[in-house]
């Protein structure tokens, strides 16, 4: 126990001891700590009032050069303004001295103006005299040749107007002759030159459309039961549809181009869908109006961007557009007005007329046929109503007036979209005409020119385009000649429908033979 005790004992003791040595190196570890903390406050503020010092210094030299650059700047701003204010006095004292001198030149002006009145009163004195004294010899002139002035005038002039009345006879004959044959040539030129320049393709158009089928069953599908499909699609597309048996197909037949085209597009989409019954019909025809309206539109864009027109209300080009499903003699109605729009244009160029006016109204001339199948009324008639009521140029109006003759051609344009409508419908394979209409109408032709009392014989030549009237000669004479291809050319017009026109030559031919033996 007492071993244990001391044992403890000594334990604490060391323990404490050892704690009283710790503490002790610890406190002088603190004083040199303290110390190096003194010194390096003290280190630290020498160097922050070195840098304080510098940074003055610093301040100071900056100060200074930014002072000395100022008043540089200064110095030199007085000098620039020095120099403006010179410059400014130079200026006033010259424009003070141009003042000076315009009040001169005023002044010299005035002397001038003063000196100018007092002539021209001094002029007007003496042309007052002038017409007093040719007053006083005109009247001596008369007394000694006892004419008065007026009589001598008249006397002169009818003397001058008998001697060069024939001479002016015979000059305008001759001009009139040049101008007509420079006319003719000249016109020949044009339209030669346009037809030249302008090239289209021909496409007729029918008056039927043909569809193929898949199959033979499909015709049965289309009839429907008890034919409920075949009634539905005749009434909603107003077509009449012939089923007949040429084996895969189906015939559209209808006189309207654009119910024709709705009803082969809409038969087209029921045989692709497959599902062919009358709510079905209907739905998909109303779908295939919309498609068409739309293509409608952009062709009538298409037609007036290709031509360069502009400003045409979007209820005309739709019916632009409604021209491409219409046709005359198989020829399609808008290609025949983009044809005649491009060789009125195209001839108007070359006669100085306006081309941009010329094409509208080549383009607009048949626009009356877009609704002539739903308006009563010609498609002239129904034209110019549409052209007025869009408020279309009177140039416009009077060429779709008059481009069949129907009024008269007040103005060139009117005059050349009338040559072009005929280049576009006569030229070879333009329109279609049957060979019993061709042969008819030359048989008319040459039944006309025999008509007439003194002819010999009448060809038809050129394919009905020009008759030749071959006559006795001592029947009819030159006079009568000329008098009777007017009256064949009347009777033509009143008498016979055709296409372009119909050139008349009478022919008169003497010979004198003899036989020398």
């Amino acid at each position: 126990m007492e071993f244990n005790a001391m044992t403890i004992l000594t334990l604490v003791i060391g323990f404490f001891v050892g704690f009283i040595v710790v503490a002790i190196f610890a406190a002088i570890k603190n004083n040199q700590n303290e110390s190096k903390a003194n010194k390096l406050i003290e280190d630290a503020k020498k160097e922050a009032d070195k840098h304080k010092r510098d940074t003055l210094m610093e301040i100071k030299e900056e100060s200074h050069r930014l002072r000395q650059e100022v008043e540089k700047e200064v110095k030199e701003k007085k000098q620039e303004i020095k120099e403006n204010e010179n410059r400014l006095l130079q200026r006033e004292s010259s424009l003070d001295k141009r003042e000076e001198m315009l009040q001169k030149r005023d002044a010299s002006l005035d002397d001038k103006e003063g000196n100018l009145l007092a002539k021209q009163k001094e002029m007007q004195e003496k042309e007052l005299k002038m017409d007093e004294l040719m007053k006083q010899q005109l009247e001596e002139l008369e007394k000694i040749a006892k004419f008065s002035k007026e009589k001598a005038h008249d006397l002169i002039m009818k003397r001058v107007e008998e001697d060069m009345s024939k001479e002016i006879v015979d000059y305008i004959k001759e001009e009139e002759r040049k101008a007509k044959l420079e006319a003719h040539e000249k016109a020949k030129q044009i339209i030669v030159s346009s037809m030249e320049r302008y090239a289209e393709d021909v496409a007729s158009e029918q008056t039927v459309s043909t569809i193929d089928l898949p199959s033979d069953e499909m015709k049965g599908r289309l009839i429907g039961r008890e034919g409920r499909n075949i009634r539905t699609i005749e009434s909603v597309t107003g077509v009449d549809l012939i089923i007949d048996d040429t084996p895969e197909a189906i015939v559209i037949s209808s006189f309207d181009p654009l119910r024709r085209e709705i009803a082969k597009v809409t038969i087209e989409t029921l045989i692709k869908d497959g599902r062919i019954h009358p709510a079905r019909i209907e739905e998909v025809y109303d779908k295939v109006s919309k498609d068409i309206n739309t293509k409608i539109m952009e062709v009538g864009n298409q037609a007036v961007y290709d031509l360069g027109l502009t400003k045409l209300e979007p209820e005309l080009v739709e019916l632009i557009g409604k021209l491409k499903y219409r046709s005359s003699y198989g020829q399609n109605a808008l290609q025949h007005s983009i044809e005649v729009a491009n060789l009125t244009g195209l001839m108007a160029q070359e006669v100085g007329e306006n081309v941009t006016l010329a094409k509208r109204a080549g383009l607009l001339h048949d626009i009356g046929k877009s609704i002539d199948f739903e308006i009563e009324g010609s498609h002239v008639e129904i034209g110019a109503d549409l052209a007025r009521k869009f408020h279309e140029d009177e140039t416009v109006i009077n060429a779709i007036e008059s481009h069949h003759g129907d009024k008269e051609a007040n103005t060139i344009i009117s005059v050349l979209v009338e040559i072009a409508d005929t280049l576009s419908a006569a030229r070879p394979g333009a329109r279609n005409d049957s060979m019993d209409n061709y042969m008819k109408r030359l048989a008319q032709l040459e039944e006309i020119g025999n008509s007439f009392e003194g002819v010999e014989k009448t060809f038809a030549v050129q394919a009905g385009r020009e008759i030749r009237v071959i006559v006795r000669p001592d029947e009819v004479d030159d006079a009568k000649s000329y008098k009777m291809a007017r009256d064949i050319k009347d009777r033509i017009e009143a008498e016979m429908q055709y296409p372009g026109t119909i050139k008349i030559n009478v022919i008169r031919e003497t010979r004198a033979i003899e036989e020398a033996r």
